[in-house]
């Protein structure tokens, strides 16, 4: 393996939409969505091990889930989980990874990726991020993996990048925020348009140097630690000064004040598995398009579901379509799957009226 790959790879979300199995203190990437037999981080993991070396990757998450990190992922030492002690977003968490490697090795390359997305064609996802590694290699550029539309989603961010050229590589035009249905196809008519899957590939020199023209005070709070990265001073540091930290977003404080960057067309198939309904759409589903998770089914005129309960329980469906149905210890969801981007809100009046330990 080539010891200047390296990997951050963000594991900080709550993953809310995907309540009551995921919440406040076991969030979605800690667990097996799909019943496969592995959780999300741990398939991640392991496709980002296939080729970036163990000790590389680094695992930056929130410190309450510190012990969750080091029981999913054995192979991983303490120094290798970055814990923020605030939440700030993605740019300081992101900025303080990159100086710790740059420190550890200054011609290091680094791949951000988030813990809870699927990929299922692993070598295609190796393949895209080695090229993008090779340019990053070579020139001071940032990077991104663009994914394919395949419809007008209303939900995710896009990336517009220039037509002319014929390089694998496209040279980005601007980032678009979340459009509503006619713009987002619009953007797909256009034909140059990509989901922003917030997958980054940069050299460690290219992305510290970014922060140090476009955001100087970041850059100055988290450089002043220096000494301490990768040293036993290293945590009193950043509990004192992480919650300095600006709370900006990568995109924001970066991506779009730079000009030179890059997005990569994904060839892999990917999915954010951001709500139930996402799920749904990677699951196998029976003869009337109902999806189990671990669950023991006798559905009678049941169609549309997406269902999941404890290992091998009994679950009974009579007379439901297109619902969610989640029976996670104290709490049963039963909702609308046309309503699931409410489920975030929903969780919220649970925690008021019931209690924390419900969220």
């Amino acid at each position: 393996m080539n010891k200047n790959y390296y990997a951050v790879l963000m594991a900080g979300g709550v993953g809310s939409r995907f309540w009551p199995v995921s919440t406040t203190d076991n969030p979605k990437q800690f667990h097996d969505m799909l019943g496969t037999g592995d959780t999300l981080i741990q398939k991640t993991f392991a496709r980002l091990n296939r080729f970036v070396p163990t000790e590389n990757i680094l695992i930056l998450t929130n410190e309450r889930y510190n012990d969750l990190v080091l029981k999913q992922l054995p192979e991983v030492k303490q120094e290798q989980v970055v814990l923020e002690p605030a939440m700030r977003n993605t740019a300081p968490c992101i900025l303080y990874a990159a100086l710790k490697i740059q420190k550890m090795n200054p011609n290091g390359v680094m791949i951000v990726a988030p813990s809870d997305h699927w990929i299922e064609d692993e070598q295609a996802f190796e393949n895209d991020v080695k090229t993008c590694f090779e340019k990053c290699e070579k020139e001071e550029v940032l990077c991104t993996l663009g994914i394919q539309p395949t419809y007008p989603n209303t939900g995710f961010g896009y990336i517009e990048y220039q037509k002319e050229g014929g390089a694998p590589l496209k040279k980005v035009a601007q980032f678009r925020e979340k459009p509503d249905l006619e713009t987002a196809k619009d953007f797909l008519d256009q034909g140059n348009f990509l989901w922003n899957a917030g997958i980054f590939i940069w050299s460690v020199r290219t992305i510290v140097n970014a922060f140090k023209k476009h955001q100087g005070s970041q850059f100055d709070l988290f450089e002043s630690g220096l000494s301490c990265y990768n040293t036993n001073e290293e945590q009193a540091f950043i509990a004192e000064n992480y919650p300095k930290a600006e709370n900006v977003s990568i995109d924001y404080a970066i991506l779009e004040n730079s000009k030179s960057i890059y997005t990569l067309p994904a060839t892999f198939d990917w999915n954010d598995l951001g709500t139930w309904g996402a799920l749904y759409e990677k699951l196998y589903k029976d003869e009337a398009e109902n999806a189990v998770v671990n669950g023991q089914p006798l559905l009678i005129d049941a169609k549309g579901n997406m269902i999941r309960s404890a290992k091998n329980k009994i679950v009974v469906v009579d007379g439901l379509e297109d619902y969610i149905i989640v029976d996670k210890d104290d709490v049963l969801l039963i909702y609308p799957k046309s309503k699931q981007q409410d489920i975030k809100k929903v969780r919220g009046q649970v925690q008021e009226k019931f209690g924390d330990q419900y969220a």
